[in-house]
């Protein structure tokens, strides 16, 4: 129901393309979901942290680092519901975080094209922002799900606890929530979190780096020429929530003027940048000299006592080490407050008013540890600010205890980081791909596993006099077999045991159901099939390619006498009984999709890996760990060892390209070629990606080649089964642009032990 109600969305935002209102089209198209191409990540999976507003923004900036430094290889992504959270971001993130949008409307389709494109392996929501349909799509995408600085205040707290029957299933998804204090965890556990899933790990805002803010320097020359006496900053001012309450703007202007403090300068900042100019025109009404920071000039200079307008974004944080005194705003009107921990490690006295209801823990905190100085209402406003200007030995005591007693709750974000990390590592990522025609294909996949289990169970083996040994997967496609088959025949035949292959020969178009050819033998790719080429060319044995394989097997043997057959992606060829089953799972998508064909590459469920003697795990780049893979695996099979295996590549052929490429693939899975590109530190100007064995036309060739050369490309660069797959007479297609293919091999952790396993399955 929330989808078809979704539709007006996307009408607007194609109406706005249409329109060429690229801001506000950007904006939308953002909210539904459609990012840049450039999110597009072809590295070990991403970290998409989603901070809704500012606090939780600067909150996140010290969190990202540590991030940075335990995922190097990670890109962090950061998404914001609000103007100004994305505006801090942008401006406090840059450098750290690989990209900044505007958080997707929590619909299933706009929540699902932002995981298509960033494909990350862990999702992170700041504080309390619970999206049913963010949560459950991620989990259904095998992320990691961490909630942190989890709370839910005084004032959301009665609607969380009424409605507990609708959060109870959407809390249990989380993979952990690391709330705030003891009083947010027990209303987590109130409204329906799993007590094994909670920890209170305290607030990431204790942790803020006061070294960290800077004062700009056109602020800076500013306070220079005007030589204020004293600073008092009224930080995120708010207007009235309910009836009866003041609006901050108006009641800090009346303290000001009531001051009457020679040498005096105020800094206003407002919470909200639609109160800016509100804030600008009761100034002017009052009759207040005052400077905007957003039209601040070179020169500039103010009339003490008088106040600077901060109608800025982000620069708040590193002007409180300027303040003598600092009122939060938020907390005479009823807000429910706002974070006083920046102002607090700078040592500053901090005035509050008696609504800190979002905060209610910290604030007792400091209220009982003498770190605030609490009044009732605006009416005591300037009473207090004198007092404190007044008192240099009260300003320091204040300050100083709210200063020791923000220092004593650090240590939240090192936890938060920890905790990451560990849940990054034991997710299983499922890359999903768009599937429009769901509904349809849902019975054929089910159809496919029922056809599957009959053909199994009906299967009669046959025996050969030689020993077989199966390397296949349970997907179709990008696992890696090739390589492998071709460096385990290797590895054989070095230590003396003559191996052949058998190959269903996919796709080939042979007049005869079964050939054998000899290491080396040159045919066609028409009649042998892609992969056969590799093992042709490798000339490390001989070559069997029938869809019959038992029948390839016996011709194999007669001719040949092999000692080994290494039966290609065999794991589901039922009619050959083996020696030894190897299973390889791709570490970049283990599951497929996680869905059977057609929704998915799934041949078989994870189930199937219980029939598995040995599993490798291919595509692991060096010190990349695979809790969650393992997992996986051990949850099936208890017992087969796991090796672990990387695609190398070998060189570029028939040399390597100079200047900008155009990138082609046909592969199961084309995430994994676009890694190793990645690895090689190539950047393709142009990618495009085709089924899996695809075969090229020459119209194909001809277009790909013209995309290529209007973003400047000099070659284009594919695979050795794309190159196969190339029509007759391509050089002519793409207009003599060069073609260029990259060789790979493998290297597998542990080889001599899984050749040992090998050997001892066939003798």
């Amino acid at each position: 129901m929330l989808e078809i109600l979704g539709l007006p969305f996307l009408v607007v935002y194609f109406l706005l393309r249409a329109l060429k209102l690229r801001g506000y089209s950007r904006q939308f198209g953002q909210r539904l979901g459609f990012l840049p191409g450039s999110y597009r990540q072809t590295r070990e999976g991403a970290v998409w942290l989603h901070a809704v507003s500012v606090g939780e923004v600067l909150a996140a900036v010290e969190l990202l680092r540590r991030l940075r430094a335990r995922l190097p290889r990670a890109p962090l992504f950061v998404s914001s519901t609000t103007l100004a959270g994305r505006a801090a971001a942008q401006d406090k993130l840059r450098g750290l975080a690989d990209g900044v949008f505007y958080a997707p409307l929590d619909y299933c389709s706009a929540v699902r094209r932002v995981l298509r494109r960033l494909r990350p392996r862990a999702v992170v929501v700041m504080e309390t922002e619970i999206w049913p349909n963010l949560y459950r799509e991620a989990k259904r995408a095998g992320c990691a799900l961490v909630v942190v600085n989890g709370r839910i205040s005084d004032r959301a707290w009665p609607g969380y606890h009424a409605l507990a029957w609708f959060f109870r299933p959407v809390l249990a998804l989380p993979d952990a929530i690391l709330a705030q204090s003891e009083i947010s965890a027990a209303r987590y556990l109130a409204a329906g979190a799993p007590a094994g899933k909670m920890r209170v790990a305290g607030n990431l805002k204790y942790d803020f780096d006061p070294r960290q803010a800077q004062v700009p320097e056109a602020l800076r020359e500013l306070l220079e020429r005007i030589g204020p006496k004293q600073v008092w900053i009224a930080a995120s001012t708010m207007p009235p929530a309910r009836e009866g309450d003041p609006d901050e703007d108006e009641a800090v202007l009346e303290a000001f003027q009531a001051l009457k403090r020679p040498g005096l300068l105020l800094m206003l900042a407002p919470r909200r940048p639609e109160r800016f100019d509100t804030a600008a025109e009761l100034l002017e009404r009052r009759g207040i000299p005052f400077l905007r920071r957003s039209q601040l000039r070179a020169g500039d200079s103010l009339e003490l006592p008088g106040v600077l307008l901060l109608d800025s974004i982000g620069e708040l944080s590193g002007l409180f080490g300027l303040a003598d005194v600092v009122f939060m705003g938020g907390t005479l009107a009823r807000r429910g407050g706002h974070n006083i921990l920046e102002p607090a490690f700078f040592r500053r006295a901090i005035v509050v008013g008696p609504h800190l209801e979002n905060f209610a823990e910290m604030a007792r905190k400091f209220s009982a540890g003498g770190g605030v100085y609490p009044i009732a209402g605006s009416a005591e406003l300037s009473g207090a600010v004198a007092s404190l200007l007044e008192d240099a030995g009260l300003r320091s005591r204040l300050g100083e205890r709210a200063g020791e007693l923000a220092e004593a709750e650090r240590g939240a974000t090192e936890r938060a980081a920890e905790e990451i990390e560990r849940q990054y590592w034991q997710a299983v990522p499922v890359y999903r791909r768009a599937q429009p025609w769901y509904a349809l294909l849902w019975p054929l996949s089910r159809l496919w596993v029922l056809g599957g289990n009959w053909r199994r169970s009906a299967a009669r083996p046959v025996r050969l006099a030689t020993p077989v040994v199966s390397v296949g997967g349970l997907t179709v496609g990008g696992a890696g077999k090739t390589p492998f088959v071709l460096w385990l025949a290797g590895q054989l035949k070095a230590q003396g045991i003559e191996p052949a292959i058998l190959t269903r020969g996919y796709r080939r178009r042979a007049p005869e159901r079964c050939t054998i050819l000899a290491p080396g033998e040159q045919v066609p790719v028409a009649r042998s099939g892609d992969e056969a080429q590799s093992y042709l060319r490798s000339a490390v044995g001989p070559v069997g390619i029938a869809a019959d394989r038992a029948a390839a097997g016996r011709l194999i043997e007669k001719r040949f006498h092999p000692a080994v057959l290494l039966l290609d992606d065999g794991f589901q060829h039922w009619s050959l009984e083996r020696s030894l089953n190897i299973v390889l799972l791709d570490a970049l998508d283990p599951l497929g999709g996680g869905e059977s064909i057609p929704l998915g590459r799934l041949r078989e469920p994870p189930e199937a890996l219980q029939r598995a003697d040995m599993v490798a795990i291919a595509r692991v780049e060096a010190g990349q760990r695979l809790d969650g893979v393992e997992a996986l695996i051990r949850r099936h099979n208890a017992s087969a060892p796991i090796f672990r295996a990387r695609v190398v590549a070998q060189g570029w052929r028939p040399r390597e390209a100079e200047g900008p490429v155009a990138a082609f693939c046909g592969l199961g899975n084309p995430q994994a070629f676009w890694q190793t590109l990645d690895g090689l530190g190539i950047q393709p100007v142009l990618r495009r990606e085709f089924g899996d064995h695809h075969r090229y036309s020459v119209r194909e060739l001809r277009e790909l080649a013209g995309q290529a050369r209007a973003r400047g490309a000099q070659a284009l660069a594919t695979t050795e089964k794309d190159m196969m797959n190339l029509p007759d007479g391509w050089p002519v297609a793409t207009g003599g642009l060069e073609v260029v293919w990259l060789e790979v091999g493998m290297e597998v952790e542990g080889a001599d032990e899984l050749l040992a396993r090998v050997r001892a399955s066939i003798v």
